[in-house]
């Protein structure tokens, strides 16, 4: 109950941040609620530095919120949907993770760049960002700096991409479930994701990129696993080729993120109330609570962005960034075009 109350004031700024937003994406479909909250987010953390008791519940909605917006968009969704969609995406997801790791490769020779901060960096803009950054940094035993640095170039470019994506997939003239397919696989972090998504579901009423492009975001997060134990069994030899017998064992339940599962459940129940009879229609409320929902996270992230800081880090690391961000986007799109999905 304590830690609820402590949360609670962040949750309330969050809150008041998402009620204009969200009524100034209904106003002005064209940019959306999401991108109006990042925005506003970010405005109000360039003066509001020292949050105090508000930041554990700013923290809480930008990562918790958002996970229960992805779980609640779960019940608006049919699993036989979803094993379409990801099996439809999966030749994409590949090429794109490929590209992202061969990329950050080359620049850490090229570059000479560190090698723990190039491996977040490699693992954040091919899988799932944060995420995924989250899970390998103690199998690398990355330190908090490196950690803090690679989550920040790689927030930078989603939110980038937040905001330009769907205008550039207009202008490209890509479907619904092209942009979707586009969003999932070409935007690192699943805020962004939906974010984006979300935008172009604004800017083009009755579209459902948003379902598609979580759908396709899920899938590829799943690649946490094996690119996680990749990176143990990696660690394991080194440390018995120098001795070094105290590095972080691989941790399945670190690494694969949790929500998922709920997603998936929930979506399991969509599954089976449709074929019992239930209407689609009938989850409609479900499906605009959890867009609320993400304008919340997409304040929470907004509030947690330093851009100023970003700017400082070092050019290195977000030239990374930017190179394998530009790559994934444009393997995203060649690959669609190649299977003939666009």
């Amino acid at each position: 109950m304590n830690t609820l109350t402590a949360k609670l004031p962040g949750v309330v700024v969050c809150l008041a941040i998402a009620l204009p937003c969200w009524l100034l994406g209904t106003a002005f479909p064209v940019v959306g609620g999401p991108v109006f909250a990042i925005l506003v987010g970010m405005l109000i953390a360039l003066v509001w530095k020292k949050r105090g008791r508000f930041q554990p519940g700013v923290a809480f909605t930008s990562k918790k919120i958002l996970q229960l917006a992805v779980v609640v968009l779960g019940f608006g969704l049919n699993l036989a949907e979803v094993a379409r969609v990801g099996a439809t995406s999966l030749p994409i997801i590949c090429s794109t993770i490929a590209t992202a790791l061969i990329c950050a490769y080359a620049l850490y020779k090229v570059m000479k760049m560190p090698p723990r901060i190039s491996t977040l960096i490699g693992v954040g803009s091919s899988i799932c960002g944060g995420s995924a950054i989250a899970a390998t940094a103690p199998v690398i035993k990355a330190n908090d700096e490196e950690v803090a640095q690679a989550i920040s170039v790689i927030f930078l470019f989603n939110v980038v991409a937040a905001l330009v994506f769907p205008t550039l997939g207009t202008v490209l003239g890509l479907s619904n479930d092209g942009f979707g397919l586009f969003a999932g696989t070409a935007v690192n972090d699943t805020s962004s994701v939906t974010a984006a998504a979300a935008a172009w579901d604004g800017m083009h009423p009755g579209a459902n990129a948003l379902d598609y492009a979580t759908i396709v975001k899920l899938t590829r997060t799943l690649a946490i696993i094996p690119i996680t134990l990749v990176l143990a069994f990696w660690q394991m030899r080194t440390a018995r080729r120098t001795g070094d017998q105290a590095r972080n064992t691989f941790s399945l339940k670190r690494a694969f993120p949790l929500f998922i599962l709920f997603f998936l459940a929930a979506s399991l129940a969509t599954t089976v109330a449709v074929a019992a009879g239930v209407p689609e229609s009938a989850f409609s409320p479900l499906k605009t609570l959890a867009k609320f929902l993400i304008v919340m996270a997409m304040a929470a992230i907004g509030l947690n962005t330093d851009i100023v800081k970003l700017v400082k880090t070092g050019g290195k690391p977000l030239l990374m960034g930017l190179i394998c961000w530009i790559a994934i986007a444009a393997v995203s799109l060649g690959m669609q075009h190649v299977l003939g999905l666009w």
